[in-house]
């Protein structure tokens, strides 16, 4: 299908408490690849396969978190257009255009925050240095991976208090789909969103949850369930706070396993999950059925799952 507007995740911004120990696991054990750094400290990583300059930008600071999530748009025409859209729709707060530059190799960025407190970000250009497997006549796998090696920055699992505003400003204004959704009590509330850009099962979910800008996880894509089998073993080898799995979610239906970086931020290394086009029907959960949802195997949510984040 042709796709507009928004293209892709394009990066996410993680904060950490010892900079030192984190790149011991994104570059070490996760299996990332340190591309810049720059004057203030961020550190800038890339997955094998991504094309794109970095993907994952880290920042030591005094409390772990999410600083913001960027999203490729098709072309300069498009990013502003979708700017313009996003100032007058009324669901979005704190607009900022940020210089080219400020990310390396990145062109300008417009920055807002979404209802549920959420900074986001679009830009349409950020230099591409290929990938470790090339472009001309290629191997399938590169020399030199080690970690876990996940193929690319997936998707990122967020947590705040108004899903209708942000869910309605995905869809209506940035053009999203409504994948997957979780439905609870008589009223149908919604408490789950999973939303896509592209035929991926999602490339942003967002659960309800009385807080504003709470991050839950970002994920890393692994190509099947033996590599989700044996990214468990390279965690423990390295004695990595496991959360759950290796397991397989009902929603999406991919392969997963969780775990924690130094300073508690959760990740997570994702296979598999169907391929989504516009047509396909939303599919709903409702929370009598969370456990299966989320954890098909167990059937059932450790407390930790739902009450643990950054």
């Amino acid at each position: 299908m042709a796709l507009t507007g928004v293209l892709r995740p394009g990066h996410v911004a993680i904060r950490v408490l010892d900079l030192e120990a984190a790149l011991k696991h994104y570059v070490g054990v996760i299996g990332l690849t340190e591309i810049a750094r720059d004057a203030s400290g961020r550190v800038f990583l890339k997955a094998w396969d991504e094309a794109d300059h970095h993907s994952v930008v880290l920042r030591e600071a005094d409390e772990a978190g999410m600083d913001y999530m960027g999203w490729r748009v098709a072309s300069e025409a498009e990013l502003k257009r979708l700017a313009a859209d996003v100032e007058k729709s009324g669901l979005a707060t704190d607009f900022a255009w940020i210089p080219a530059g400020e990310h390396p190799a990145t062109g300008e960025r417009f920055r807002f925050t979404i209802p549920t407190g959420h900074v986001m970000e679009l830009y349409a250009h950020k230099d591409i240095v290929g990938c470790s497997a090339g472009y001309t006549n290629p191997d399938p796998l590169p020399d030199g991976l080690h970690g876990l090696a996940p193929s690319r920055f997936d998707h990122c699992l967020l947590y705040g208090d108004d899903l209708d505003g942000t869910v309605k400003l995905f869809i209506d204004v940035l053009g999203f789909s409504l994948a997957e959704q979780v439905l609870a009590g008589p009223d149908k509330l919604m408490i789950g969103a999973f939303l896509t850009c592209s035929n991926k099962a999602h490339d942003v979910a967002f659960i309800r949850q009385p807080v504003k800008n709470k991050f839950h996880h970002a994920s890393f894509q692994l190509d099947n369930e033996h590599e989700i089998l044996r990214a468990a073993d390279t965690l423990s080898r390295n004695k990595v706070s496991i959360d759950i799995g290796p397991t397989r979610h009902g929603i999406t239906r991919g392969a997963t396993i969780y775990f924690f970086d130094p300073s508690g931020n959760r990740n997570e290394v994702f296979s598999g999950g169907y391929i989504y086009y516009p047509d396909k029907p939303t599919i709903t959960w409702t929370d009598d059925n969370l456990g299966p949802a989320i954890f098909y195997h167990d059937r059932k949510i450790n407390d930790a799952f739902l009450t643990v984040y950054t």
